[in-house]
């Protein structure tokens, strides 16, 4: 299938590893090709450069967000949340029409340092915020409670025994989105939580994440709603 990732930082490229790996045409999306290929230090967390990263993986291609967004037939929205809206502007509203996006942005504000708030909550979402702007967009909110290896890979905390959440307006566009994280990601249980309102407390659960993660130790971490 032809995907395309909005977005070239770590979940970005966790997401785009897997979907190459698993055979797909896959085409990441950033601001500014040249840019972002020209990045010769580490990230903040001592990743490699984008290049480097990528000469791993010579199938993936790379192209700004309207050329991803017109390659996709499916498309995952990676971007900072803080920057979602724009970057599917730039993408193109005609590009995004009437496919599925898959949103794992988060509403972090960073602006006052660590640790974060979120810049949209309680009553609203970004994944609501993201559908209001986009209305024939498919928005299904998932994958935005876990860090991004556990994104691609939740055998690796307790044998995959534990819960990734979903929220969407379309019915037809989950049950694509649920068959995706359970048959190339490896997910055994998805909650679907109902219409794309839910995501406010999928996205509102970061700042605890955060204060798990800290307290813990780990970002490896993840719940399991007992029955």
């Amino acid at each position: 299938m032809k995907i395309g990732v909005l977005g070239t930082g770590t979940v970005g490229k966790a997401i785009s590893a897997k979907l190459v790996d698993l055979g797909h045409d896959v085409m990441m999306g950033t601001r500014d090709v040249a840019k972002t290929l020209a990045q010769k230090e580490p990230d903040r967390f001592g990743n490699p450069p984008f290049q480097a990263w990528r000469e791993q993986r010579p199938a993936l291609k790379l192209g700004t967000f309207a050329e991803a967004a017109v390659h996709g037939e499916l498309l995952f929205n990676c971007t900072s949340g803080v920057g979602s809206l724009q970057a599917l502007e730039l993408a193109g509203e005609a590009n995004l029409n009437d496919k599925v996006l898959v949103d794992i942005s988060n509403p972090l504000d960073f602006s006052q340092g660590m640790p974060p708030s979120l810049f949209v909550s309680n009553t609203d979402s970004l994944g609501e915020q993201i559908q209001r702007a986009f209305p024939r967009v498919r928005v299904v909110k998932t994958l935005n409670t876990v860090t991004a290896s556990l994104m691609v890979d939740p055998g690796q905390l307790a044998g995959g025994e534990h819960d990734i959440l979903l929220s969407g307006n379309d019915a037809e566009a989950k049950m694509q989105v649920t068959a995706i994280l359970k048959d190339w990601f490896g997910w055994k249980n998805v909650i679907d939580l109902g219409d794309i309102s839910t995501a406010r407390g999928a996205e509102m659960y970061l700042l605890l994440w955060l204060q798990l993660r800290s307290a813990l130790g780990t970002p490896i971490i993840n719940f399991k709603f007992v029955r």
